[in-house]
């Protein structure tokens, strides 16, 4: 019997499963190998309905018979379909599109014992909408016999994924997600041990099929001016050319080639990501032209927070460029099937409930929940202090004696073994090889992160009045960064 979780992003549904010691996620054709994100997709075709790929497939070639949306919304109003007779409502569609799902699941894992799901941020966005939405989603799976144990926000399913990277709970977290017709930031703050949802807000009109959409019109015109082939003489060409242009954008290649085969001739155009990013401007900015007052509205510094794009958010070409011009230092990615994952994490430690109306619902995950350096020898926390924007510091304390810190370039704290600026006191080994370095750079003081790459190099800005607390090398210490000013009113030169 499998633990399962589920992904309810409507770009793309995916399950995970506990494994053994890890987690695994399920493919849904039949015979595959790899797991093929549900976009929530259904289309009027004969005599009933289909969905997921099959019905994106179809989303160019007959497009008044397709239908999306209707997962997000998840309510008893009508869907936009053009079919003879009644037409369902978005939850009607969501409970065979889920039925359907997981049935190809269930093929491969037999019998479900548990089920987590978890859902977007939306969903929770107000106590009237969590209580519609929640409420079809429990008579939903009421319907479909899930045992389900829990439900949780999709942002902290996904910072629960045990390959997540690693993130620090004393910055406030703000994750980006992209869905398939808006976009979604929360941030998340820690709070008696836990990290939980602190703010919400939705970016219309911001989602993947949008994005998709404009980026294929683009990307035909440039196929015209090349070949003077038109891929909108023919809806099934135009629907080949959507599927190259999906799998460009999430492939994250530099450089990629358009081709369509007609009966007359072949016609090829290459095509380079920066073609991808120049177009994705105007969605960016509409990503970040809400993004920025959102922070600013929750006193959240760019560089004193860790951004993290789910693997949608991450497709998008130029944002995460965006967001670090922005000034977010701090940007990390989720894989695919991240919050799948994370749920099934909660689901094996969970219960099933007798009376499905007590199911949990989630907008925390543990702290211990986070990956925070895991087994790394030496791990650094930041406390940042209570007063934002305070001066950038001069001089660390450690175990109550001040040291200066150099004019420029690098400064370390280590032990001895690794030839630091300032060797940490005698409780660390000194035979350790480790050190926590300091730059100088802009005016400002940025701790460096040990672990990082040279090519991703993660800086988090240090002022006066912030805590480290340095773990490894058989010790542990705290520094405390400070701003000394000398007899006349000025900043101490240093020694």
């Amino acid at each position: 019997m499998a633990i399962l979780g589920i992904e309810l992003s409507d770009a793309g549904v995916l399950a995970a499963a506990v494994h053994g010691e890890g987690y695994r996620l399920f493919p849904t054709v039949k015979g595959g190998e790899t797991a093929a994100p549900w976009a929530g997709f259904a289309c009027h075709e004969g005599a009933g309905i289909i969905y997921g790929p099959a019905a994106e497939d179809a989303w160019f070639t007959t497009p008044r018979r397709v239908t999306s949306g209707f997962l997000a919304r998840l309510t008893h109003d009508p869907v936009s379909l053009n079919l003879p007779g009644k037409v369902p409502s978005h939850s009607e569609l969501a409970f065979h599109f889920l039925g359907e799902f997981i049935e190809r699941v269930i093929a491969g894992t037999g019998k479900a014992e548990g089920v987590v799901l978890a859902v977007p941020g939306a969903y929770l966005r107000d106590v009237a909408t969590e209580e519609e939405r929640i409420g079809l989603l429990l008579g939903i799976a009421v319907e479909l016999r899930l045992p389900l144990a829990a439900i949780i926000d999709l942002a902290c399913a996904g910072l629960s994924d045990p390959s997540a990277p690693a993130i620090n709970p004393a910055l406030p977290v703000l994750v980006i997600d992209v869905n398939l017709h808006t976009a979604e930031i929360s941030l998340l703050a820690a709070a008696d041990q836990r990290l939980a949802r602190r703010a919400f807000v939705e970016v219309p009109h911001a989602g993947m099929a949008e994005l998709l959409k404009y980026l294929n019109a683009a990307m035909g015109n440039r196929f015209l001016r090349h070949t003077t082939f038109d891929i909108l003489a023919d809806g099934r060409i135009e629907q080949m050319f959507y599927r190259q242009t999906k799998l460009f954008v999430q492939g994250g290649a530099t450089e990629f080639r358009y081709q369509v085969n007609t009966d007359q001739r072949a016609y090829e155009m290459p095509a380079k990501h920066e073609q991808l990013v120049a177009d994705s401007q105007a969605f960016v900015r509409q990503i970040e032209s809400v993004l920025q007052p959102f922070v600013r509205a929750q006193s959240v510094g760019s560089d004193a927070c860790t951004v993290v794009l789910t693997d949608r958010a991450a497709a998008v070409p130029g944002l995460e460029a965006r967001l670090r011009a922005d000034g977010f230092l701090r940007v990390v990615r989720l894989t695919p099937g991240a919050a799948a994952r994370g749920a099934a994490r909660l689901a094996a430690r969970s219960q099933v409930p007798g009376d499905i109306s007590t199911v949990a619902v989630e907008t925390s995950l543990r702290l211990s929940d986070l990956h925070r350096g895991g087994a790394a020898p030496w791990r650094i926390h930041v406390h940042k202090g209570k007063s934002s924007g305070a001066a950038v510091p001069t001089h660390i304390v450690i175990a109550g004696t001040g040291h200066p810190i150099g004019d420029n370039g690098t400064f370390t704290i280590g032990t001895a073994a690794a030839g630091p600026d300032l060797v940490l006191p005698g409780n660390f080994d000194a035979e350790s090889d480790g050190a926590v370095s300091l730059v100088r750079d802009g005016g400002r003081l940025w701790l460096k992160e040990p672990g990082a790459g040279a090519a991703q190099a993660t800086l988090t800005a240090i002022e006066s009045g912030d805590r480290v607390s340095v773990h490894g090398a058989g010790g542990a210490g705290e520094l405390l960064f400070i701003h000394c000013v000398a007899a006349g009113g000025s900043a101490r030169g240093h020694e």
